[in-house]
């Protein structure tokens, strides 16, 4: 058999000196960078103009943002002497020295935006500085410096972009979705200063505009919508050195996509997985599926803690302590979606307006359940933990119980019975947010009567949430045993895994976890959580190891351990077609009132919705 004739190899590429490349081409290199469309540019611009204390900001666009944009503001300007060096490469007024790079608060700092945009596209500036007598054009092209007539502040005109680069022009989209890219960015920046106004023209015509606001709710409710701040609860914690604002949305306002998320470090909108990570950790509890959350969190830091020159657009930064941020983000939200909420029903259907209430001074068993009876008591034997309507009471018992040795409380429902009468005799509806029950649909469903209609709940949901945060109750505030491996779990490791575990030898111990080095290859897992031991213990050290790697922090342990419970919470909750007496149904929606989280079950399903009296007259056309 004749061999195969080889391929001939490839010949030599010429060889080309080292030379140093011309300043415009190293600006368009810059510009491929900084500009992908019309949207950097504009983003660009509004970061000068609020360096430069503007108060009104007015953007001209044409052609989706390709023919023009425009930015003008009634900021400080730029005197006569400084024009022609702000369009130099590395030119700025915003930091001179190295401390300064390091601890830079304002919005643009890089000095390259003017000088790569000027590359690429006609570029013309027309500013008066504060206190000037006149004001000055300059053509970015010729170099032409002339004397114009305008009030103090900036306008930055930028013509045919990509002229002088038309292979990037041809990946541009058409003219509709590059001015919606350019509307979102001025949109991001509105949400960071509602103290100044902002407005958008695109061929002559206003497209949107936000003037100043009184308060950040106000600019929310404008740039948004009115929906997202009646569907979104205020965020406020001090934790450390960082400091966590803004409003988060209800689980029921979720979307399908992240198209709502807004995250600011110190005024500037950025994307960083540490971040949406910490947001994403405290929905888990209450998110349905991969339901999206909505948000606008702002996050103040001190500089010195962030790194913000991680990449061109600004768009990215780098934490000192990730853990650290990872921490009071994720508590800062956790806290706001538990925290009991008052409001009105009618805005939004499903909306929570729990006012705070204390629970019953005595609770049924079921209300208190204790760690080991779902494992210890079968699905049938659950019937016995809820009275029957049919069935003869106990004796009260006292507000205190403890645990039998089979695991289940010591009935005291009579106790709580008196309480909901009592209560019901001395009040009205609207002192009960989730009103007074009238009856029970199918075994499935609770009908309670409020102040504004009428309230369905569905109560083996609604049940399964409150013994689900009862349990965790009795687990918070514990620190994490470790319970050791008679035979060590040994695992082939990647190089980012060993890296990984001995970065994080501090950290690794808190979650209950001892991982260290077997061989230069190997990692063996020595102890886990007491909660887990029946796990797999080499899945839960890479989960664990791949979620310190990405995100300086992890929560598989925490997330793990809310599994667990959520199973036992599961099992524990009264089931479909169980008939409950009113008192009963009443007991159900006093603990609802009283548990964070209540809106949904473990699941992230709704556990209640309202049907206001204007709904119901719809629905029978009265009034028509």
């Amino acid at each position: 058999m004749s061999a195969l004739p080889s391929s001939p190899s490839p010949a030599p590429a010429a060889r080309r000196p080292i030379r140093e490349l011309p300043d415009e081409l190293i600006s368009q290199i810059a510009a491929g960078e900084v500009v992908e469309r019309p949207a950097s540019v504009v983003r660009e611009l509004l970061d000068n103009a609020l360096d430069a204390g503007a108060r009104q900001i007015t953007v001209r666009l044409s052609a989706g943002g390709v023919r023009l944009i425009s930015v003008e503001d009634d900021g400080t300007g730029i005197p006569r002497d400084e024009l022609t060096v702000a369009l130099r490469r590395h030119a700025t007024s915003k930091i001179a020295s190295l401390n300064e790079l390091e601890t830079v608060g304002t919005m643009g700092f890089r000095g390259e935006a003017l000088a790569a945009v000027n590359s690429i596209a006609e570029l013309s500036l027309q500013s008066r500085a504060m206190g000037a007598d006149t004001a000055h054009a300059l053509d970015g092209r010729t170099g032409e410096l002339r004397q114009i007539a305008r009030a103090a502040g900036t306008t930055v005109e930028v013509r045919e972009l990509f002229f002088a680069t038309p292979a990037r022009r041809k990946f541009l989209k058409t003219d509709a979705t590059e001015l919606a890219h350019c509307i979102e960015a001025v949109r991001r920046h509105a949400l960071a200063r509602p103290d100044v106004g902002f407005a958008v023209w695109h061929d002559g015509r206003l497209v949107e505009q936000w003037r100043a606001a009184a308060d950040r709710d106000q600019r929310l409710a404008d740039a948004l919508s009115d929906d997202f701040v009646a569907q979104s609860v205020p965020v406020e914690r001090l934790e450390g050195p960082v400091r966590v604002v803004g409003r988060a949305g209800i689980p029921d306002a979720a979307r399908s996509r992240a198209d709502q998320q807004f995250f600011y470090v110190n005024g500037r909108f950025v994307r960083d997985k540490v971040l949406a990570h910490a947001v994403r950790s405290a929905y888990e509890d209450v998110l349905h599926g991969q339901r999206q959350p909505v948000y606008v969190l702002y996050l103040d830091i001190d500089p010195a803690r962030v790194d913000v020159n991680v990449h061109p657009t600004k768009i990215e930064v780098r934490f000192r302590d990730g853990r650290e941020v990872h921490q009071a983000v994720r508590h800062a939200v956790e806290d706001a979606l538990a925290a009991p909420r008052a409001g009105d029903a009618t805005a939004a259907p499903g909306a929570p307006f729990f006012k705070p209430i204390a629970p019953p001074a005595a609770m049924p068993h079921w209300a208190q359940p204790s760690m080991n009876f779902a494992s210890e008591r079968g699905p049938g034997d659950l019937a016995a933990m809820w009275p029957s309507a049919s069935a003869p009471r106990p004796a009260p018992a006292p507000a205190s119980t403890s645990p039998s040795k089979d695991g289940a409380a010591q009935p005291v429902f009579e106790a709580m019975q008196k309480d909901v009468t009592e209560a019901s005799t001395s009040r009205d509806t609207e002192v009960w947010p989730l009103g007074r029950a009238l009856a029970q649909l199918q075994g499935i469903y609770i009908l309670a009567e409020n102040s504004q209609g009428l309230i369905v709940v569905d109560m083996h949901a609604a049940h399964e949430r409150i013994v689900y945060e009862r349990l965790k109750t009795q687990l918070e505030g514990a620190s994490i045993t470790s319970q050791p491996l008679l035979i060590p779990a040994t695992f082939a490791a990647t190089p980012q895994e060993v890296a990984t575990a001995e970065a994080c030898v501090d950290v690794l111990p808190a979650l209950g976890l001892e991982i260290s080095p077997f061989s230069p290859r190997t990692l063996a897992v020595r102890a886990v959580p007491g909660t887990l031991a029946d796990g797999d213990p080499v899945e839960l050290a890479r989960s664990v190891l791949a979620e310190l790697a990405q995100h300086d922090a992890s929560t598989v342990v925490q997330r793990a351990q809310n599994e667990l419970l959520s199973t036992m919470a599961c099992h524990g909750a009264v089931r479909a077609n169980r008939k409950l007496t009113v008192d009963e149904m009443n007991a159900l929606l006093r603990q609802m009132e009283a548990t964070e989280r209540s809106d949904q079950c473990n699941h992230g399903r709704p556990t209640w919705r309202q049907l206001s009296i204007r709904e119901l007259n719809a629905l029978f056309l009265r009034g028509r």
